[in-house]
């Protein structure tokens, strides 16, 4: 193993630690308190050509892998930017996996291009209401109609929804009662939100809020055939190939925010004295921190074998569940830490810190909740009865 820096990734770094030098934390708590989405840096981040980085080249992306998209969220949400950063290109950046995979070469050489520059906007719809992390029991249906789908239902927590043009749905194209097993029956459609027969409403939450989440509803949106992405039946097998490296960069970013945490509190154990001395020198701030460092590190190591083994088309699932948990609780964790360093002041917005410790919690819910992929550890990898 080689874990010398390469010069490719620090340059990644470089670049994208001068792009976000221009937008301080000052910027990103008013985009969150006043629910404004944040185009500036959108704009700069797509005319750097950062967006389309995992994109093919040949579709006017950067050709590079989730191992160098994972260093362009992890160095966002690192400088100050969290979740209200990263979930601005998020989805850009991994969604149309699928697309480029499975979707007819018409719709990908239409598509793809789009998306690298910044252009098109994309939002994923799977979750439900009823069905949440119970994939194969969604109710939105898409019946055929001549050369077209009518699509029926509600998809939740759709982000960027009003600001997207287009929405990668996941539908049922047959009844669950009557699907040979239940991931079949599944279809992956590439709908257009601005349609009247589309409702979009944001719904309240306690953090990210620059990045709208939605319910979307359907009420018998036409879609074209064309629009289906692959065969019919097939879309649960072809989301797979999303959700891993979803889970990698959400697991990039929960590292990024722990990291801006630990350097909040760092510098502020630093200068700020108590009883004549830097809190800092004391055990019970220092510890935590040095912890915190420790618990970051380790969680990184398994992001990058994560990526690694995606990118070279390797079975990543167990890394990438991994990944995930151990970040999401190491980001935690550092935020909370962080809270803990300021005291009274970690309460306060102008520290930022409590801001932090809002998107950081998220981690541990989305996309994946920390239980969920403890179901998967256990049974998948290690072959015990599945729970659910």
């Amino acid at each position: 193993m080689d874990f010398a820096p390469e010069r490719d990734h620090e340059s990644i770094r470089d670049g994208i630690r001068r792009i976000c030098s221009d937008f301080p934390d000052e910027y990103w708590a008013e985009c969150d308190s006043a629910h404004e989405f944040p185009w500036d840096f959108y704009n700069k981040v797509a005319k750097g050509g950062w967006i389309g980085i995992a994109i093919p080249e040949q579709f006017g992306g950067g050709g590079r892998g989730i191992t160098e998209a994972s260093i362009v969220l992890e160095e966002i949400a690192s400088s100050g930017a969290a979740m209200n950063g990263c979930s601005a290109i998020h989805l850009s950046i991994f969604g149309m996996e699928p697309v480029r995979k499975y979707g007819s070469p018409e719709l990908v050489a239409e598509m793809l291009p789009r998306v690298a520059s910044g252009e098109l906007h994309v939002a994923f719809g799977v979750t439900e209401p009823d069905a949440g992390t119970d994939t194969t029991k969604i109710r939105t249906r898409a019946d055929r109609d001549g050369d077209e789908y009518i699509i029926t239902g509600a998809k939740i927590w759709t982000s960027k929804a009003p600001y997207c043009d287009v929405c990668l749905l996941l539908v049922r194209t047959t009844p669950f009662d009557e699907a040979a097993s239940p991931t079949e029956g599944i279809s992956l459609f590439l709908v257009d939100l601005d349609d009247p027969a589309v409702n979009i409403t944001p719904i309240p939450k306690v953090g990210r809020n620059a990045v709208v989440s939605c319910e979307v509803r359907y009420d018998g949106l036409r879609v074209p055939a064309s629009r289906l992405i692959g065969e019919e039946g097939k879309g649960f097998r072809y989301i797979l190939d999303g959700l891993n490296p979803e889970r990698i960069l959400i697991a990039a970013e929960a590292l990024g925010i722990g990291k801006a945490s630990v350097n909040k509190a760092v510098d502020y154990a630093n200068n700020r004295i108590v009883f004549d001395r830097p809190i800092g020198q004391n055990q019970g701030i220092a510890f935590p921190l040095a912890e915190a460092h420790m618990k970051l590190h380790a969680a990184e190591l398994m992001i990058r074998k994560a990526s690694w083994q995606y990118d070279n088309g390797m079975n990543c699932a167990e890394a990438a569940n991994t990944a995930k948990f151990l970040a999401a609780n190491a980001g935690f964790f550092a935020a909370d830490r962080a809270m803990q360093t300021h005291g009274g002041f970690g309460y306060a917005s102008e520290y930022h810190v409590e801001r932090y410790w809002r998107e950081a919690r998220l981690m541990k819910i989305a996309p994946v909740s920390q239980e969920m992929v403890l179901n998967f550890i256990s049974s998948k990898t290690l072959g015990l009865p599945k729970s659910y």
